[in-house]
């Protein structure tokens, strides 16, 4: 396993040609599984299950078409986006599983700040209770997302990943219906009070990434 911090803010589209190159010689067995770290400039993407009209102000930032799974999201300063490129056929050819993991991995990192994340049905992501909010016009407690998900596989060679937010400009997610959901917010680290750096992320998730993943 190589992981592999990016200084700076890295071009989107450059890093879509790094990580194919990537998961190509990782597919041939010429290089290792690789957890890239990068964060990007303000822009959005659209994943493969995208509706314009959740693009609600095209010409703010750059829009991407991606072939990764999911809808609109957003990448900018402040957010660490952990790009993943793992070996999925060895570690048991079960995309769902590999899913959880992820999630899994997102909510164990998280808790190293005492952070509860939670996974909830036909919600993807990773999503926290917020008590300091007004409760939903049904009752419960209104949550914000945390952390977004969006895989692609190649040979069974994941890329793509995931994003937590450390410290974004929580407003540049306003161009878009983050994940096609408008019943709830987003929120950041900074956002509930703590004040976690980017480093602090990068610790918890290389320390929380061997509770949840076994090395191939």
């Amino acid at each position: 396993m190589e992981w592999i911090t990016a200084p700076g803010l890295t071009e989107y589209r450059a890093a879509e040609v790094w990580m194919e190159d990537r998961v190509a010689q990782i597919a041939a067995g010429t290089s290792p599984e690789c957890i890239w770290l990068v964060e990007h400039p303000p822009l959005y993407t659209a994943g493969t299950s995208a509706k314009r009209e959740d693009l609600t102000d095209p010409d703010r930032f750059a829009v991407f078409d991606t072939k990764r799974g999911g809808q609109y999201t957003y990448h900018g300063p402040g957010q660490r986006v952990a790009y993943t490129m793992l070996d999925v056929g060895k570690r048991g050819h079960d995309v769902r599983l590999f899913v959880q993991q992820l999630e899994a991995w997102v909510i164990a990192a998280l808790s190293e700040f005492n952070v509860d994340g939670h996974i909830r049905d036909g919600r993807v992501g990773v999503w926290v209770e917020r008590p300091d909010k007004p409760l939903m016009a049904d009752g419960t407690l209104a949550e914000d997302k945390i952390a977004a998900i969006g895989i692609r596989l190649r040979k069974w060679v994941s890329f793509h990943g995931l994003s937590i937010n450390v410290e974004p400009d929580l407003d540049h997610f306003s161009g878009i219906v983050p994940c096609g959901i408008t019943q709830h917010g987003v929120t950041s680290l900074v956002d509930l009070g703590l004040p976690v750096s980017m480093d602090d992320v990068d610790v918890a998730l290389r320390r929380s990434f061997d509770q949840v993943f076994k090395t191939a």
